[in-house]
């Protein structure tokens, strides 16, 4: 039996405490707990000062929904501000990064085809 459809309430994500305080974060949402089969999703906390690395996935898809804070997509090497309520599309193979310049944390939702997290994640150098 299917078990009952799933909603986020971004909220929480918002509210929660940063597990791993200083450090950047990020755990799935959906996955095979919700039988997920062709999607995966994850919250991502990204603290003052922080950047993701800069990188690309050959499969992957992505659309990132940002809760709160402020930051920069560093997308094929020209840059586009971030703020709370953007929601962006990152079409495989490009190269992208989101950097933290302020003195607060951004924090966003992530969800991508071709799971599971960091399957097909290729740092560029």
């Amino acid at each position: 039996m299917k078990e009952p459809l799933k909603i986020w309430k971004t909220e929480s994500y918002r509210k929660m405490a940063n597990p791993t305080p200083g450090e950047w974060y990020r755990a799935p949402i959906l996955g095979n707990e919700e039988q997920a089969k062709e999607l995966g999703g994850l919250v991502v906390i990204l603290p003052p000062g922080k950047p993701v690395p800069y990188h690309y996935h050959k499969n992957r898809e992505s659309i990132l929904m940002v809760l709160s804070g402020e930051a920069v997509e560093l997308y094929e090497d020209k840059e586009y501000p971030l703020q709370a309520g953007d929601v962006i599309f990152i079409p495989a193979g490009a190269r992208h990064s989101v950097i933290n310049r302020t003195d607060k944390e951004i924090r966003f939702l992530e969800f991508f085809t071709h799971p599971p997290m960091g399957s097909d994640f290729i740092k560029v150098e």
